[in-house]
């Protein structure tokens, strides 16, 4: 790869959007639901998956459902795409905070983290 091919890829690399929104947690077994906010949506899932198999997330009940029924009682799915096209970083947070609090009202859920 040349230096101007690498520095288009680098400059691709900082310019990318990401999806940002509010996600949900279910458990088929329970019917429970955790919900919660993300900046980045496409990565959320990973993070999500790698602490709950090393017995690390925050949320202790969601962790403690998680070693019960195992990881194929479990999904991870997108509740909502925000676009943040015109809207502040201040904005796009307040934003987020609603439709999280949206969210756990419709579905019963409780705070993912927090």
């Amino acid at each position: 790869m040349d230096n101007q091919a690498r520095r288009d890829a680098i400059r691709a690399y900082k310019e990318r959007k990401f999806q940002q929104g509010i996600f949900a947690m279910r458990c088929a077994v329970t019917g429970e639901a955790w919900v919660g906010q993300s900046r980045n949506l496409e990565q959320q899932p990973n993070g999500i998956w790698m602490s709950l198999r090393r017995g690390g997330h925050p949320n202790p009940k969601l962790r403690a459902a998680f070693a019960a029924h195992g990881e194929a009682a479990f999904s991870f799915d997108v509740l909502e795409v925000i676009d943040d096209e015109g809207l502040s970083a201040y904005a796009l947070g307040n934003l987020l905070k609603e439709r999280d609090a949206h969210w756990r009202a419709t579905l019963s859920a409780t705070k993912i983290v927090g």
